[in-house]
């Protein structure tokens, strides 16, 4: 009864803090390396937008995911790229996102 206790603390927590997508980024202690410099060629046809790489966290070490071009959900889209964050003692990763205009 306890351990559902605290689960359920933990997630009123994180919804107060997180409203809008209702749960908390993973915090993680060691600080990300700094972003790769990536060389991309000219876009693979007219609306194509250019989604960088990142650093992710994955079994003890830190993994580049490539960027790449995609096509944007809806004209007028914007993508806000994903960021580390410093939060307390570590950093949080910020998923990057469309946003409409």
């Amino acid at each position: 009864m306890k351990r559902k206790a605290i689960i359920f603390g933990c997630l009123i927590a994180g919804l107060s803090v997180f409203p809008l997508t209702g749960c908390a980024p993973e915090v993680v202690v060691v600080r990300p390396p700094e972003p790769r410099f990536e060389v991309y060629e000219s876009a693979p046809y007219p609306e194509a937008v250019w989604i960088p790489g990142y650093w992710k966290r994955g079994r003890g070490e830190w993994i580049w995911v490539q960027g790449y071009w995609t096509k944007p959900p809806r004209p007028q889209a914007i993508w806000i790229p994903g960021y580390w964050e410093p939060r307390g003692e570590g950093w949080a990763w910020i998923s990057g996102h469309w946003e409409y205009r």
